[in-house]
């Protein structure tokens, strides 16, 4: 039954589209930090959205199994009526968006949150929604008070506090050249990924023109000052012996994620200022961002097997073909099990499949035992830092994991973050404590080696 309430900031958080394969998570997450006193949450108040009322109702059921349902509001607002977007948006603090592909359905969920002055966070993993929403509404949110933070999920957090680990591991003189991240799936059961996921990849090699075009039309972002010579392109598959796996490159988002953080820090080198923080905290966010250095940045997909990796291959092939005419679209779309080879289907994994799923990210630093005595363009590495966050399934359980975090340290330290705008995630949550609160909730952060490179 849908609940009626005030026109109002009521809530503390509204969860959109929470019916749907990543958002039913997402509220089952939340459910476990909703006026939770053991851990002093700051999430008293929650409230779920979306077009059909009867499906959050049996979401709500589910999320709260075997407990009974919370009386939560259920109210409606459809990304296709904008009136009702805002006024939903008027009524709760921040707004968790689960409605995806995000090129298709997330513009007017930012533009509502926005005029209403609320924050949002969502787990976009689309670099041409991500940096348009940036060029468009930056200034916007920024004069509203409105923190639009996307990629709040397995993309691209793990990739953005993975590198920023393994970057403050390099102590000075030592300094950083390039970060290679790899990505590991493992499961005692077959690996099924979300839907979603794979439509908005169909939908990125179809619309990657104008992410050049969109990035092409704007100012050129400042670039950090990274020590040696940029990394070559290598081979198209690598054994990284150090670690174990065979890899190829992975087109994700986080790559561009993490440079735009980087670029961010570049223009504001101690962060970027909270809205009303203590002198403790700027001391505190000054301190953090100098132990943090640029270095060039990639993602990698990795398996132990060769024959692992041919089926990445093969999946990226089918979607480089196919991805770029209606015809193919429409195939990869339909029959996405046959392209990917049983990767990714419309039914979504089993819980079994997700329980036994986890993932390892490995990050591999290679820099210098002395930055200063490197000149920009020339020297060889001869120092490697190996560090490694790990965790449960990314889709279904890492994903709520993070983006719930995020919401509840802007819930809790809302004066220590910027007062608004669009950012990436690193340079907004990167000096709070977001890492030790991942630590605490089933993820894990390493440092697996650190060795001088042979001459």
């Amino acid at each position: 039954m849908e609940i009626p309430v005030a026109e109002e900031k009521a809530f503390d958080v509204v969860i959109l589209g929470g019916s749907g394969f990543t958002g039913k998570y997402v509220v089952r997450e939340a459910l476990k930090f909703l006026n939770n006193t053991t851990t002093s949450s700051p999430l008293k108040s929650l409230a779920l959205a979306g077009r059909n009322p009867s499906k959050l109702s049996q979401t709500l059921k589910w999320a709260s199994y075997p407990a009974h349902p919370p009386p939560l509001p259920i109210l409606h607002a459809d990304v296709s009526d904008p009136p009702s977007l805002l006024s939903l948006c008027r009524r709760t603090k921040l707004l968790l968006n689960c409605v995806g592909p995000f090129r298709l359905y997330g513009h007017p969920v930012v533009s509502a949150c926005i005029e209403a002055g609320t924050d949002y966070l969502d787990v976009c993993g689309e670099p041409e929604f991500m940096e348009k929403m940036e060029a468009i509404y930056h200034g916007r949110a920024t004069e509203a008070g409105s923190l639009v933070v996307s990629a709040c999920g397995f993309d691209s957090v793990p990739a953005e506090m993975g590198f920023i680990f393994n970057s403050r591991q390099w102590a000075p003189p030592t300094a950083p050249n390039r970060v290679e991240a790899y990505l590991s799936l493992e499961s005692e059961r077959r690996i099924v990924g979300n839907f979603g996921t794979f439509e908005s990849a169909v939908l990125g090699v179809a619309n990657a023109g104008q992410l050049q075009e969109l990035r092409q039309s704007r100012p050129r972002r400042a670039r950090p000052v990274i020590p040696g010579p940029p990394p070559s392109k290598g081979a198209m598959i690598e054994h990284q012996e150090s670690i174990g796996l065979w890899a190829v490159k992975l087109p994700s988002a986080d790559a561009t994620v993490v440079r735009r953080t980087l670029a961010s820090l570049t223009e504001n080198p101690h962060g970027l200022p909270g809205s009303n923080e203590s002198d403790e905290h700027i001391e505190k966010r000054r301190n953090f961002w100098a132990t943090v250095k640029p270095a060039h940045f990639g993602v990698k997909i990795g398996s132990k097997s060769l024959l692992g990796i041919l089926g990445w291959i093969v999946i990226g092939i089918s979607l480089g073909l196919l991805g770029t005419t209606a015809f193919g679209r429409s195939l990869l779309l339909k029959y996405p099990e046959i392209f990917t080879l049983g990767g990714f289907q419309k039914t979504g994994p089993t819980e079994e499949e997700v329980r036994s799923a986890t993932f390892k990210m490995w990050f591999v630093g290679h820099g210098y035992s002395d930055g200063s005595l490197t000149s920009r363009g020339s020297g060889k590495p001869n120092r490697e830092i190996i560090t490694r966050i790990s965790g449960p399934e990314i889709g279904y359980v890492t994903t709520p994991i993070i983006l719930v975090q995020c919401a509840l340290i802007l819930l809790g330290q809302r004066h220590n973050l910027p007062k608004g705008g669009v950012f990436p995630p690193g340079i907004v949550f990167g000096p709070t404590d977001l890492q030790e609160k991942l630590q605490k909730n089933g993820m894990s952060f390493e440092v697996i080696s650190t060795k001088t490179l042979p001459a």
